[in-house]
């Protein structure tokens, strides 16, 4: 490992002991900050830039550190150069490569910087790039349903409560509600990303330096709405912007989830309503017959497996004001976390689109009883008779509903959002708006 920022000794001269003390403090520290070093290289220069503009640097000087940061950047996208276990993080690498290149003037890059304002606008700027993703995933999922719901919209299917038979449902309804739902992960992801967009950068170690730095600079160049002002805060809020980001994700994997488990348990041999496509289904490796749709099943569990990293990193929190080690450790969880949700979620609509409904099993799940409330409310409309009082009447007279179709009760079911008016038309018009 090259020589740590921070020591006090030289490598050669460092026991056994300190040595692993060190490996245990850096852990895999290193490896995640192969998903960061590009973030912090564009900091770099913005801080760089904001050095020159207050006379720390020359125009010359800048000019050299600004092309020899390009030059890592392209040597890192073209694997020439490998972020890996020579350095302790990716700051330290950036570090190390100006000093290689530049010698002495290498050694300016961290004048009125830390590593903890460092590590905060890379993370903030990976974060604002994870929210965009979120809600470009999150529009084409709702634009995929809306284009389902529609294709289906008069497709019959029963309606449950209670895992039990309703009333007479739709697939149109079934694709819509999701629709809807990602529209509003669509616009929690644009929301979160506008309360994160605060620039850290030049708050240092969480108490300031005594230089004039110009954060309204470095704010503009890297693209934040608005500094975030208070060193303190700047620290504190390490862990709490990555708990808004993961939970913006909870959000989206909370509807895949409970997608997933309809399609689970509708694609039953029980059931029969939907089947699901080869490419997402497995065999087994002892039963010829089997035709398992395990990747639906993992779409479900990407929930669980979130969560896991929400409470890891909301669990690290319980700390007092100003930077602590701990911290280290929130950078895990928030790239797995996001990692696995992206996943998750570029799958769902190749999932939806290689659906097949088979609507005859569908219309024959539909009995009698399903039309109860429908004849309830029509004695209300037509004979004048009290709600309740066509409630008790129809609740042990529905036998003679046998011959309804479903088709005429979804079509009749015209309150807004309801079968017959989905309002597909207006759930697309917030889809265009927030694009």
């Amino acid at each position: 490992m090259a020589q740590p920022l921070w020591s006090k000794t030289s490598e050669k001269s460092q026991t056994e002991l300190q040595k692993n003390i060190t490996d245990f403090m850096s852990g895999n520290d290193v490896l995640l900050d192969r998903e960061l070093l590009i973030y912090d290289i564009q900091a770099s220069q913005a801080h760089i830039e904001g050095l020159e503009r207050i006379g720390v640097l020359t125009c010359e000087d800048t000019k050299k550190i600004v092309e020899s940061l390009l030059e890592l950047t392209e040597q890192f996208m073209s694997g020439s150069f490998e972020l890996d276990q020579r350095f302790e993080d990716g700051h330290s690498a950036i570090e190390w490569y100006l000093t290689e290149q530049l010698g002495e003037l290498g050694k300016k890059v961290h004048t009125g910087r830390s590593r903890n304002d460092q590590v905060s606008v890379a993370t903030r700027l990976y974060c604002r790039d994870a929210l965009s993703k979120l809600k470009k995933q999150s529009l084409v999922i709702a634009d995929c349903c809306l284009e389902l719901a529609s294709k289906h919209e008069l497709d019959v299917m029963p309606g449950y409560t209670h895992l039990q038979r309703a009333v007479v449902s739709s697939w149109g309804m079934w694709f819509a509600s999701f629709a809807e739902a990602f529209c509003d992960n669509a616009h929690a992801a644009n929301d979160t990303y506008h309360l994160i967009n605060s620039n850290p950068l030049g708050t240092a170690a969480g108490y300031g330096v005594n230089l004039k730095l110009d954060r309204e600079y470095t704010t503009q160049a890297l693209g934040f709405n608005r500094m975030q002002i208070n060193p303190i805060y700047a620290q504190n809020s390490r862990g709490k912007i990555e708990l808004q980001v993961l939970g913006c994700f909870k959000n989206a994997l909370l509807d895949t989830r409970r997608m997933a488990w309809d399609l689970s348990l509708f694609s039953t041999a029980e059931y029969n309503f939907v089947q699901v496509s080869d490419d997402f289904s497995t065999g087994s490796s002892i039963m010829p017959n089997k035709h398992n749709p395990d990747a639906v099943e993992l779409i479900r569990a990407a929930y669980s497996q979130l969560t896991g990293a929400y409470n890891e990193l909301e669990s690290l929190l319980s700390l007092p004001s100003g930077y602590q080690r701990d911290l280290q450790n929130t950078k895990g969880a928030l790239l797995r976390g996001v990692t696995s949700a992206q996943q998750c979620l570029e799958l769902v609509p190749h999932l939806l689109q290689s659906l097949t409904i088979n609507s005859e099993q569908c219309e024959a799940a539909i009995d009698a009883s399903m039309f109860a409330t429908d004849k309830a409310v029509e004695l209300v409309i037509e004979d004048d008779m009290p709600f309740r009082d066509a409630y008790r009447h129809i609740k042990h007279n529905y036998q003679d509903l046998e011959n309804r179709l479903g088709i005429n009760s979804i079509e009749q079911r015209t309150s807004p959002g309801a079968c017959g008016n989905l309002m597909l038309p207006e759930i697309s018009e917030r889809l265009e708006d927030l694009v």
